[in-house]
């Protein structure tokens, strides 16, 4: 995976790319080559391609990777105080706790923000059950809260659902 640093380097080298689509373009102003409006559009895009490169070097592309956590989709988030992990029905309740874990830090973002005084960012964890077929049922089987105001938290508050545990398939139990 790529690192910070890595998209730096990047960065340096389109820029200095730039720089001598830049002065190319120059050039082709001053001899009035036909090519001269197009050398402007490349100049724009490596400078925005440059810009790019340069902000992904400035943010962590990291995930927090804990042990026993599985793999879950995000399935619903309104960029504020809430969100919708999905995970498969087959999960334990340890992996749950893990999983949860994991997905409070990785949805951490200092662009949420709080509505109506709530400054807790919660996570709530789903499955999709068949009783029947045909029939699906979604099955809330945890949630966790965790602080909007900063990125380490000690106090984030994990519930398991227990009595929802029973209703998993028995390949889960």
């Amino acid at each position: 995976m790529l690192t910070t640093s890595d998209f730096l380097q990047y960065a340096q080298w389109s820029g200095i790319a730039t720089i001598a689509f830049a002065a190319l373009t120059l050039l082709a102003f001053i001899v009035k080559w036909g090519i001269r409006f197009r050398l402007v559009g490349t100049t724009g895009f490596m400078l925005v391609l440059t810009a790019g490169l340069f902000s992904l070097s400035l943010v962590p592309l990291s995930r927090t990777v804990i042990p026993g956590a599985v793999k879950y989709t995000l399935v619903y988030d309104n960029a504020s105080t809430e969100t919708v992990i999905a995970t498969s029905p087959e999960i334990s309740p340890d992996q749950l706790e893990a999983t949860l874990l994991q997905a409070a830090s990785n949805l951490y973002s200092y662009g949420r923000l709080g509505t109506r005084g709530d400054n807790q960012l919660t996570i709530r964890a789903r499955t999709v059950i068949h009783p029947e077929p045909g029939v699906s049922v979604p099955l809330y089987l945890g949630q966790i809260k965790r602080t909007l105001a900063s990125r380490e938290d000690g106090n984030m508050e994990l519930q398991i659902y227990w009595e929802k545990f029973a209703q998993l398939p028995d390949s889960a139990a």
